[in-house]
């Protein structure tokens, strides 16, 4: 009964003028419709610090003394790895890998 009451009183105030709402209310979707759309923020990277190691830390990597020795794919691996330490990835092509068996022999 309350609620057929409380409807009841809200429908007959919104009839009076000086209480009715002039706009649409903050949820309805025409409050949303008449609102202009917020502009789109373009953030510059450039305002960011830079997150990549310096050129001096990778040409220690790429000329240390002891890759000199290694073959081209101990090498690749070992650069992979120092590059790895500090947070780089590094997408060495792989030479020499086998794919898996298609079929078991027996």
């Amino acid at each position: 009964m309350r609620d057929a009451i409380a409807r009841a009183l809200a429908w007959a105030l919104a009839l009076l003028p000086w209480i009715r709402q002039p706009e649409p209310g903050r949820h309805s979707a025409a409050y949303f419709v008449s609102q202009p759309a917020p502009e789109p923020v373009t953030v510059s990277p450039w305002l960011e610090p830079w997150r990549s190691p310096s050129a001096e830390a990778v040409r220690e990597i790429f000329y240390a003394q002891e890759v000199q020795s290694l073959t081209p794919e101990q090498r690749e691996r070992w650069w992979a790895a120092a590059l790895g330490e500090i947070g780089v990835d590094y997408d060495f092509p792989t030479i020499n890998i086998t794919g898996a068996r298609r079929a078991v022999t027996r």
